[in-house]
């Protein structure tokens, strides 16, 4: 398809699987490079970058340095995960609910931060740190980033009463994203919030969300110890 011009890695991606299906590029092919895809594709190599990516998270694709990007042999079937809204999840425990806010505020995110949301460093986001409990004890720390390119609506919004989790999942529509489990220990700060001492063991969720090419939020959860998650795995179709 040269000649065409790309506008979006969601296009890129398409024309990717397109070819794998078509086995233009069968498993375990080597496929060209990012330059190279980049100048077919007339867009910036960043945008093909972004589709690769997003193609091995998925397993459709092997990345390694030094020696390229091939087609899996063996594609690796990824789970999925809805995104829960956190007072759902405490209330279908049978367990009361609570919320305090801790801060919210309009400021130029850290260079990491605007690397990951894929924004102009100078670009101003929204972030929002809240506190959840359940039976009045801490549950979860919220701690996010909100796209004001994205979700603009949320500029307003003061989340005093109403968590950002709880608001983004009704109100702005996401296409994708990826996630992150950790284990880590309790900084001095989050054992306070979570009542546990500093170095603790705690779980670390962390999520990225899109809406198509622009990000939506970069929310990082923090449970505190004795957490654990379920969820289940799809049957093949």
């Amino acid at each position: 398809m040269t000649g065409l011009t790309f506008n979006s890695w969601q296009a890129i991606q398409d024309e990717v699987m397109r070819r794998i299906h078509a086995r233009v590029w069968p498993p375990g092919t080597v496929i060209p490079n990012e330059a190279d895809l980049a100048l077919e594709f007339g867009c910036a190599r960043a945008t093909v970058n972004r589709a690769l990516r997003a193609l091995a998270e998925m397993g459709i694709l092997e990345r390694r340095r030094k020696a390229g990007t091939r087609v899996a042999l063996h594609p690796v079937s990824r789970a999925t995960l809805d995104i829960p809204v956190i007072r759902q999840e405490i209330t279908e425990r049978g367990q009361s609910y609570g919320y305090q806010r801790l801060s919210c505020a309009i400021l130029r995110p850290p260079a990491e931060i605007a690397r990951t949301l894929w924004i102009n460093p100078a670009s101003d986001a929204l972030h929002v740190s809240a506190l959840h409990l359940s039976e009045t004890r801490p549950f979860v720390i919220e701690d996010r980033w909100i796209n004001l390119t994205t979700a603009p609506a949320a500029a307003a919004q003061d989340f005093e009463t109403l968590s950002a989790n709880e608001w983004l999942v009704v109100t702005i529509p996401y296409t994708h994203g990826s996630i992150r489990f950790t284990a880590a220990a309790a900084t001095a700060q989050e054992a306070e919030l979570l009542c546990t001492t500093p170095g603790a063991p705690v779980f670390v969720v962390e999520r990225l969300t899109w809406d198509h090419e622009r990000t939506v939020t970069l929310a990082r959860l923090c449970y505190g110890p004795g957490y654990s998650i379920t969820t289940g795995i799809g049957t093949p179709s």
